[in-house]
């Protein structure tokens, strides 16, 4: 098994992300904490290696994210990310916001 990196955990900067939660963030959150998901526990704005999950299943080894306009201009840097989680072994789900806000039980499906 491929060795990971270790990172500093930071949970500060975690911490500001989950108070600074996007409204489709918040209202996603609603139906994935406590179990809901058939019993899969999810956490919010995880660190894994150096980049943050908005919500992260490790017994699944699944990451959803919720992206707003702002992830038009950082495509790059999805890419990266995506693919550094993809060799850590897990699963990454994308949703627009207007997927979540217009469209929250198909998404739940698919999670």
């Amino acid at each position: 098994m491929k060795q990971q990196q270790q990172f500093p955990r930071n949970t500060a900067r975690a911490r500001s992300l989950r108070n600074s939660a996007t409204i489709t963030e918040k209202r996603l959150w609603l139906h994935l904490n406590k179990r809901q998901r058939q019993g899969f526990r999810f956490s919010r704005q995880i660190p894994v290696g150096p980049y943050f999950c908005d919500f992260l299943c490790r017994e699944a080894r699944l990451v959803v994210e919720v992206d707003g306009d702002s992830h038009d201009y950082t495509v790059g840097h999805d890419t990266r990310r995506d693919a550094f989680l993809a060799a850590n072994g897990y699963r990454i789900l994308r949703f627009q916001n207007d997927d979540v806000r217009d469209g929250l039980e198909s998404v739940l499906t698919m999670i």
